[in-house]
Parts: structure tokens; sequence; C-alpha cells
């Protein structure tokens, strides 16, 4: 198909996680996903404080407004618990190709098979159904946990933008930047169905 923008916002759903159209309906469980683990205390990301919550959630919606964002809150299938956020960026409906980014969960979610599977819903999404050419990722230089996160996905690293913007504690900000071809999916995929294959429950016998 056609990309087109803005991107039409979308329910993505898995055996794990379900990522819903960021709403102001979300605020509350932000917050409070954002205070398991003082999320917003790790000086480099950029990970909204709870009190800048709202105008977080406000700043997401004008952007996916004005066709530059497409942000989803991740909430847990097992109990409707919000875990976090994720989004769509760097749109580009000519190539196309757009970026995965601005992603946060909760502490407690970390390592249970949410993230992986949002990914996986993410990159599904942007490749057999927008058409994608190309997904990017990119994190920053400090952040060893999120770069082994990204190769683990199987994204290739295309380089480094050394003092690429500032943190918001003032300090330079090397970005690294990462991407999936459209070619590479399948095997991607693959990789992302095998670590989640012991994450999803089996199914009830009747």
């Amino acid at each position: 198909m056609l990309m087109t923008t803005p991107l039409s916002p979308v329910t993505l759903t898995g055996h794990l996680v379900r990522l819903e159209p960021l709403s102001h309906d979300h605020h509350d469980g932000l917050v409070d996903a954002v205070n398991d683990g003082d999320m917003s205390d790790r000086w480099y990301t950029s990970i909204p404080r709870p009190e800048d919550m709202a105008a977080e959630i406000d700043k997401r919606i004008a952007l996916q407004d004005k066709g530059e964002m497409l942000p989803f809150t991740a909430i847990r299938q097992a109990d409707d618990v919000v875990l976090g956020m994720t989004t769509y960026y760097d749109i580009d409906p000519e190539v196309p190709r757009l970026e995965i980014g601005y992603t946060w969960n909760r502490q407690s979610a970390h390592g249970t098979g949410s993230n992986p599977e949002s990914k996986l819903l993410l990159l599904e999404h942007a490749f057999d159904t927008l058409g994608c050419e190309c997904v990017g990722l990119r994190t920053q230089w400090v952040n060893l946990q999120s770069r082994q996160a990204i190769e683990r996905l199987g994204a290739k690293q295309d380089g480094v933008l050394r003092a690429n913007r500032r943190y918001r504690n003032g300090a330079l900000l090397d970005a690294v930047l990462f991407s999936i071809l459209r070619a590479e999916w399948p095997t991607v995929r693959a990789n992302l169905e095998h670590r989640l294959r012991h994450r999803i429950p089996a199914p009830v016998q009747a």
C-alpha cells in the first residue's frame, strides 16, 4: 500500500501487550508506570517526569496531528496495566520509512517479553501494512542496555551522530543509529518469535 501521512491511529494486539493510540485517558496509568522504578530519574533518557506527563501527551498528539508521529501506549494484556509509551516518528512516505523510538516501560516489566513483543507488533505493522522499506531505531551512546536490546532485535548499526543534541541536563548527546531493511525483516521476525515462544501462554485445551 501507499503510505500517507498522517498515519491512521491503530491498536496493535499481541499475546503479552496491546499498543493503543495514546490519549489522555492513559495519563494516570502512565504516571504510575513512570513511578515504577523512578524511570524519569535516568538522566540519559527523555522519559517524562510525572508532573510533565500531561504536557508530553499533548506534545505527542500534536505531532500526530501534523503527521510527524504516531504515538502508542503499551498496555499489558493480562491485567490492562499501563506499561509505558512507544512511537513511530521521522515518518517519510516517499521512501517509505519511519523510526521506532521514544520508548520506555515501567521497571517491573523489564525482562518480561513485553518490549520485544511491542517491537514485533510495530515492525509487523510498518513492513507488512505500511509497506516500509526501512525501519530505523536510535538510542544514546551511554545507554548500553538500549543499544544491546536493539542489537538483539537483529538491527544493523548505521553509525553514530556525535554531539547530535543535548540531554536535558545540558550534556552533549551522541546518538547511535540502527536500521532494519525490508529484506532483513523475515529473519528479524523469526528471531523475535523464537525469543517470545516461552513467553506466550499455551492455548487452553477444551
